[in-house]
């Protein structure tokens, strides 16, 4: 498909863009530790100004050079670390293409490991989600339904929200919003317009992608039994959200007052930290986490559009014709 995402293609590409594929990203470490080894086992001696002088007579250019070289090269070497570190941060835990944790991971070197089997997903299946207590919006009896599959952590998913361009930008020129004078189109935004225009039905499930996740989830249940789903959802898919989810949060249930003071412009905090305290939802995450894997979703974010599965944070140009399909 012209312009989508598939198997390995993002992983792929993004790799290529800095450069990092395979071995090449570790000839820059290798480079990086040589340069500052070598930096720290060469002592040079205090010299006075007047005998420093006269010794730098007749040198060589690169003898005159070298000092400079030296402090050039240490430069750039602290200059690759800090990019490689913030590269290795977005990477981790993405190893599949627009995913976050997918079992379908494309390697950057090494064997192909072996693919799970598709699971065929019935339309009758797609309904029956809308029967379950999971976050569902608009008319179950829709030509079109939505079915996603997303994590509150997930740094993809945070690009197909719409609502984090910060971190469109920084995971690659393919994710890049038009509004930033990119190509992407954020799927889950027109999925909402269609659902508010009565076009559509979407289902909203967890599944476990990034792992820092669950306490995030929590609150958004809390908020779809308040009627606030989308307002505390779209400060938790924010650039803000996405470092506090992951760096404050994480799963840890001591955090559910400062949870709710940062949403309290979404939500009651009383509340909201009266709701996750209660352990209400504790066990709704695991079984949640079973009805994606029944879907054969292994990584997010993960879309259903009817049958018809989009793994990965697809631009909605890709989606779109699918979804006019059904509305016919």
């Amino acid at each position: 498909m012209p312009g989508g995402i598939r198997g390995g293609e993002v992983a792929g590409r993004e790799l290529e863009y800095w450069g990092l594929r395979g071995r090449p990203r570790l000839y820059i470490l290798d480079t990086i530790m040589a340069v500052r080894k070598k930096v720290i086992m060469k002592e040079e001696p205090i010299v006075e100004k007047p005998y420093f002088a006269e010794a730098a007579k007749g040198k060589s250019f690169w003898e005159k050079a070298g000092p400079v070289m030296m402090v050039a090269m240490v430069v750039m070497a602290f200059a690759l670390g800090s990019m490689w570190s913030k590269i290795n941060y977005l990477e981790k835990g993405l190893p599949a293409a627009g995913t976050t944790a997918g079992a379908n991971a494309a390697p950057t070197g090494g064997a192909q490991p072996a693919q799970p089997a598709p699971v065929a997903v019935t339309l009758d299946q797609i309904k029956a989600l809308f029967k379950q207590n999971v976050v569902k919006f608009g008319d179950a009896n829709s030509k079109l339904l939505f079915v996603e599959f997303a994590d509150p952590s997930c740094p993809y998913c945070h690009v197909a929200s719409g609502k984090n361009p910060e971190l469109n930008k920084e995971v690659g020129q393919q994710f890049l919003l038009v509004a930033d004078g990119g190509s992407y189109i954020a799927p889950e935004v027109e999925i909402r317009k269609l659902v508010e225009q009565g076009k559509a039905a979407l289902a909203w499930v967890y599944t476990m992608g990034h792992g820092n996740g669950e306490m995030a989830t929590k609150a958004l249940y809390c908020a779809f039994d308040a009627g606030k789903f989308w307002q505390v959802h779209d400060l938790l898919m924010n650039n803000k959200g996405y470092d506090f989810v992951n760096n404050t949060v994480k799963n840890d249930k001591t955090k559910a007052g400062d949870l709710a003071q940062y949403l309290k412009t979404a939500m009651d905090p009383t509340t909201l930290k009266a709701c996750l305290d209660s352990g209400k939802y504790d066990s709704r995450i695991q079984g949640e986490v079973a009805i994606a894997r029944s879907f054969g979703v292994s990584g997010t974010p993960g879309f259903f559009i009817n049958t018809k599965n989009f793994a990965g944070a697809y631009s909605w140009t890709d989606m779109k014709a699918e979804a006019d399909a059904a509305l016919k």
